[in-house]
């Protein structure tokens, strides 16, 4: 995340009081980190998609502003609010998609090291976005640990920044809800 920590959480904090000016000059700071973020969910789409991702930044961006007394943490806690957004956006489409397609068959997420999922493909996005919401029932810690990391990009340290936990904690748990997830979504299949 390329734009300076402080100023980003100096914007946040005169947003939640009121400065619609501050607005203004946190979209040009935000909106190159939020425009990776959605290229990077985007990049294994068809190039016909009808999702691109300027159309998710503008729409993760109008829903950002539109949530009402926030308190702005820090450029980290924007982020993470900004990850859950994004998720939602992206499997209301992919669900909108199947509906459309009356898709009947599921195709197994691809994890790795990385949590490498294919976004490209509609049904391992809900497929994905399922399994999460049962690891939340179960441990919701690891769960929002997956959704900060893969879906806002967050690093190890900034996760734990946001969860008011260790960086190392943050790791094992990584590690274990990524196991966890491709069981899941491997039995799902």
């Amino acid at each position: 995340m390329s734009s300076h920590p402080g100023e980003v959480t100096q914007l946040l904090a005169q947003i939640h009081a009121g400065n619609k000016e501050a607005e203004d000059r946190l979209i040009p700071l935000v909106y190159a980190e939020l425009r990776r973020l959605a290229a990077h969910y985007l990049r294994g789409e068809r190039s016909d998609h009808t999702l691109q991702p300027t159309a998710l930044v503008h729409e993760a961006y109008l829903r950002l502003t539109r949530i009402q007394g926030v308190d702005w943490q820090s450029r980290s806690h924007f982020f993470a609010i900004a990850a859950t957004v994004m998720r939602r956006i992206l499997v209301d489409h992919a669900r909108g998609q199947r509906a459309e397609k009356r898709e009947g068959f599921r195709e197994a997420v691809s994890l790795d090291d990385a949590l490498v999922v294919s976004p490209g493909r509609s049904t391992d996005l809900i497929a994905l976005d399922e399994a999460l919401d049962r690891l939340a029932r179960i441990d919701a810690r690891r769960s929002r640990i997956v959704e900060l990391r893969f879906f806002g990009g967050l690093s190890e340290e900034e996760t734990a920044q946001v969860l008011g936990i260790s960086a190392r904690t943050v790791k094992r748990d990584w590690r274990i809800a990524k196991a966890w997830l491709y069981n899941e979504v491997s039995q799902s299949a």
